[in-house]
Order: structure tokens, then C-alpha cells, then sequence
């Protein structure tokens, strides 16, 4: 059974263009390689292992790529009251404010503000509407989050 993925097309967007630039960076690896190849014995040879590395890293991200293009579901962003997928939802703990993109996993990013609805913060908030309040266990113990837009 294959797997399949929930990205938005924003997302979408995002893995087209990473997979365009890594196929572009092939014709360039080639060349290193065949460049350390003329160095001499390959058993010993620092430049042509590395390039050979690099080459394995990128065929495996174009081939992950593709396998999540090809089994991609695209989340609609549609306006909804609770927290779903695609959903943008601002959270305030204090007089802190935050606001999260919750997305597939593929997406995620935390830093860009971009949630897994599988994390402990995107499993807690999905389902709440405005108003709730969602509690998050974290290493330095529970906060709680009060839902205050989504969008």
C-alpha cells in the first residue's frame, strides 16, 4: 500500500522547485566525479568518495521527492471555524502571541512557523475552535495555549 502525503500547494510549490535544482545540480556532480576519478587509485581517493556522496544524497532526495509528488493529496485551504490541516491559527500563552500553519509532516518546519498536525502542539490543537484552550506538554513541562483566530 503506498503512502500518501498532505501538503499544501503552497508546499507543492516548494518541493517542485527543490527537485529542480537538485536535477540541475546532477550534470555538476558528474563532472567532480569524473574530475577525481583522474586523480588516480579510488580506494584512496578523498574528492571522488566525497563526490560520490554527494551524488547518493542527492539521487535519494530527488527519488523521495517524486514519491511524495506522485502519492500528494493538496490540502484546501477553505475557511473553517475549528483547526484543521491547512488551517492558520494564532495562539496566546501570556502575553505571548504565536501563529502556526499546521501541515502535513512533509511541510513541517517549525522554525517558518510550520506545524505538524502530528506534533504534540498540532495534535493538541486540531478539533479546537477559537476560544478553547490546548494544553502542551513539553520538556519544561505543560503549557497552555489559548486559541484566539483561525484561519
Amino acid at each position: 500500500m503506498k503512502k500518501m502525503f498532505q501538503i499544501t500547494s503552497d508546499g507543492k510549490k516548494e518541493l517542485e522547485k527543490e527537485l529542480v535544482e537538485l536535477k540541475s545540480r546532477r550534470g555538476a556532480i558528474a563532472d567532480k566525479i569524473a574530475d577525481a576519478r583522474g586523480y588516480g587509485d579510488l580506494s584512496e581517493n578523498a574528492e571522488y568518495d566525497s563526490a560520490r556522496e554527494e551524488q547518493g544524497l542527492v539521487e535519494s532526495r530527488i527519488a523521495e521527492i517524486e514519491d511524495i509528488l506522485l502519492n500528494a493529496t493538496i490540502i484546501s485551504a477553505t475557511k473553517s471555524t475549528k483547526v484543521k490541516l491547512g488551517s492558520e491559527v494564532e495562539l496566546k500563552t501570556g502575553k505571548k502571541t504565536v501563529v502556526y500553519h499546521v501541515v502535513g509532516p512533509v511541510e513541517a518546519d517549525p522554525m517558518a512557523g510550520k506545524i505538524s498536525d502530528q506534533s504534540p502542539i498540532g495534535s493538541a490543537l486540531m478539533g479546537k475552535k477559537v476560544g478553547d484552550t490546548a494544553e502542551i506538554t513539553t520538556p519544561k513541562g505543560k503549557i497552555k495555549y489559548e486559541i484566539v483566530r483561525v484561519g
